[in-house]
Order: structure tokens, then sequence, then C-alpha cells
């Protein structure tokens, strides 16, 4: 492919011996992944009955590599959410966080959702996960995966970080800050970021990012952890914006992040004024291992502001009358019914996670788990709701396999003939939930999101 000549020239003078097979790294094939959902499934049963070619990733237990002939990504496990594509890299971003069930976390630049949902597994569906996307398209794409991936506890926020840093300081238990920037390491994977390079571009970026580990210190309680990320090789985007960080801020230190085999540690003698411990961050090179560039740092907040003794936090519906309908759905349609803080945006129906502040003056694009719409003497349960639930949440199942004629009819949107009971079906393929169906008559109605279905043969 054909780089910028200033990036070049640039990385030339960086890694001099070491440039040449940085070059050559572009002609290789980019590296392909895909990780493993805990939330439905685990590592060992996938790889049981996945018709992929699956090769573990070094440095994330739950990360594969797939074959170059295989289509993950069109296959019902996808649909099912068993599987988040990610490249492998980026997987070592979300293990360096490390959330723990039960834990408030924070993705502040979430979209479109591949580091939310790996810390989304590592929590279990314990704990408070708020994943933010300033862009309004980009959330909904976040939600979308959310949602695909079954995760109950995640609130998606549309706000700029500042805004959020007045709600939320000195909240957090742990903070990801995987920072817009040049997209350097993407170069392979996404040739438009090549042509947007330029040097202005990559100045632009680091200030930005500085603007953004701001509002992402205000929020973390003492003795949090904050991990800074990049797809990008400039010293100016990686050790510069943390030596500048730390400069501004002597109650975070940088701590030894787990080096794999072939990742780099971060180069002190590529920026003036290098913070103590810049070389415990971590260099991921496309030419030392099978992944993209990237770059990430952990940081731990020593000390700080105490936590406001008083917070404002959201509230649930105080008339349960309003719900009626909805529990008379589920006591009919379901094992369990599902129960919590429930909040009404509009018609829809959504149970807050435990923990979450107060959402007045937030733009929110999903405030929980999403439950479905109240209509008018009746309730009509959500896409999220099927994918959150095992196959035997619901008396009445659908039970499909991967290969059945029936389950492509389904993710097509087609009706299909059943027999059974009349009322809603859940729709599993294998074990695992796909969506909703609605039988009455011999015919299953089909409920899969119009937006979702597929096309062609």
């Amino acid at each position: 492919m054909q780089l910028p000549q200033l990036f070049v020239d640039k990385m030339k003078e960086l890694l001099r011996e070491e440039y040449e097979a940085f070059e050559a790294s572009y002609d290789n094939e980019k590296a392909q992944g895909l990780r493993v959902n805990p939330l439905k499934i685990s590592a060992e049963q996938l790889l049981r009955f996945a018709p992929f070619e699956l090769i573990g990733v070094p440095w994330v237990p739950e990360g594969f590599y797939y074959g170059k002939e295989d289509r993950p990504g069109k296959h019902p496990y996808h649909e099912a959410g068993l599987f988040y594509i990610q490249e492998p890299s980026a997987m070592a971003v979300g293990a360096l966080v490390d959330p723990q069930p039960g834990e408030k976390v924070l993705d502040l630049c979430a979209a479109p959702g591949g580091k939310t949902t790996h810390l989304a597994g590592r929590m279990n569906g314990e704990g408070l996960l708020i994943a933010n996307e300033p862009h309004p398209a980009r959330a909904k794409i976040l939600s979308q995966n959310i949602e695909r991936l079954g995760i109950r506890n995640a609130v998606v926020t549309n706000e700029m970080p500042d805004k959020l840093a007045d709600r939320f300081s000195v909240f957090f238990d742990r903070i990801l800050v995987d920072a817009p920037c040049s997209g350097e390491g993407m170069f392979r994977k996404d040739p438009d970021a090549c042509a947007e390079w330029s040097p202005e571009h990559v100045t632009m970026c680091a200030s930005r990012q500085l603007n953004i580990l701001e509002s992402a210190a205000r929020m973390l309680k003492s003795g949090g952890r904050l991990v800074y990320s990049t797809c990008t090789f400039s010293p100016e985007e990686n050790e510069g914006t943390i030596s500048r960080f730390v400069a501004l801020h002597p109650e975070f230190v940088i701590e030894d992040a787990q080096a794999y085999e072939g990742f780099d540690l971060g180069r002190a003698d590529w920026t003036s004024d290098a913070a103590s411990g810049i070389g415990e961050t971590l260099r991921l090179w496309p030419h030392r291992i099978r992944g993209e560039g990237h770059y990430a740092a952990v940081l731990r907040k020593t000390d700080g502001e105490e936590e406001p003794a008083r917070r404002k936090y959201a509230k649930g519906l105080s008339d349960r009358k309003a719900l009626k309908d909805y529990f008379a759905f589920a006591e009919e349609t379901l094992t369990v019914t599902p129960s919590g803080e429930f909040t009404l945006f509009g018609d829809q129906l959504y149970i807050l996670p435990a923990g979450m502040l107060s959402l007045d003056q937030l733009k929110i694009v999903r405030p929980g788990w999403h439950l479905g719409t109240l209509k008018k003497n009746r309730f009509e349960p959500s896409h999220a709701l099927a994918l959150s639930l095992k196959a035997n949440g619901a008396r009445n199942s659908l039970s499909l396999t991967a290969d059945s004629p029936q389950t492509l009819a389904y993710l097509k949107g087609e009706a299909l003939k059943v027999d059974g009971p009349k009322g809603w079906h859940l729709v599993d393929v294998d074990g695992f939930s796909l969506g909703w169906g609605k039988l009455a008559d011999g015919t299953l109605k089909n409920h899969f999101p119009k937006g979702l279905r597929w096309t062609g043969g």
C-alpha cells in the first residue's frame, strides 16, 4: 500500500534498522479475530462446536484468530451474541483494564463496542458499566452491540467527556480511555485512515487526548485504575500524551503493564520530559506480533478528592400499576420475571443497573436492560430481552440448529410453520437465544428486527 511520505520518513527515523520489517508487514494479510462472550458461552464450548478454524490469541484467553476462509459474522452464532469480531491487538486493552464483578466501570470513548463488550464479559453481569460515545450515530451502533451480546448492566450515554465528569466526579473504580487518534496502527486494516493522515492531524489528536484524560481523571476514585490506549504509533499521542498528563497530575503513577512475547515497551527516548515509568507502557507492532498497531498505558490514582457524601441516584418507577401489562406478559411467557428499578423512556421499559446516578440532563441512548414496549393494554418484548435470556428463560421455545433452513428463514424475517401453544416463543439456535416469534394458528410471526434481517440466499 502507498504510505504517506512524511509518515514513512518519521517511522524510518524512529525504527531505524527495524523499519524494513515494519514496512514489509503492510504486505501481510491482516489478522482476523473474534472474542468469546462469556455471558453466553465458554471458550471451551465454542471450540467444541463452532465451524471455524480457531487459534488462541496468546494475550487473551477468550480471544481467537479465525481462518481467512471463515465468515463468522455471517453465522447464526454471531446473531446470537456468542462472540464479538475484534482485531486481536485491541483485545489486549480490555485485559489490562481487568474490571471485576461489582465494580463501577466507564468506557469513555466506547464505539463501536469491542472493548465495552470485553469489559462487560469480565464483569459477569455484576456492577455498573457506562459506555459513552459522543457521536450520535456511533452511539447507536455501540448500543446495538451491547444488545446483541445480552448485556444487562450497561448504560449507553452520548455525551462529551467534560459533561460526564460534571455528573460522575470521583465515581468509577476503573476507566478506559481508548482515545480518538491518528489511526496509524490501522493503516493496513483501514486505508481511509491512511488517506486522512497528516502531521497536523497527529498534533490535533494529541491535544484532544489530553483533554479527554483530564475529564477521566476527575471521574476516577482514589486507588482506581485508568487505562489509556490508542491505535497509533506516534510518540506525540502515546508516550508524549501520558507524560504530559502525569506531569499535570502527580497523583497518577504509571504501573507495569503485563507484556507478552512480541510486545514492546514504551520509549522514553521518543519524547521530551518522559514521565517516570513510561518504559512500563506497551507498544504492539504489526511486524512483531500477529495483529495491528496499538499502544496502552496503565495508571493508578494514588490520591484525590473524597467521594461526595451525597449523590442523586436514578429513581425507578413508583407506580407499579403502570407495569401491569409487563407483569402479565412475564408471568405468562417467562420462567423468571426480571425485576429491579424500572424506568420508562417514552413507552420503552428498562431496568436500571444498580448504583446508577440520576439520568437528568444527560443524553441517554440506553438506560439499562431493555425489556420491551408498553403498548395499549399489552406488552411487546424487546430483542434485547430475548438475547439476554437463556434458552430455558421462556415457557415456550422453538429450538433450531445452525444449519437448519428454518434458521436462515427466521434470520431473513420469514414466518415459520410451527406446531405449539399460542403466544410468544423464544427462538434459539443450538440452545442459544436468537429472538422472538409469536405463534397463532400454526404460524410463527417473525419478530427478528427488520434492521438486522439477513438478505440474499
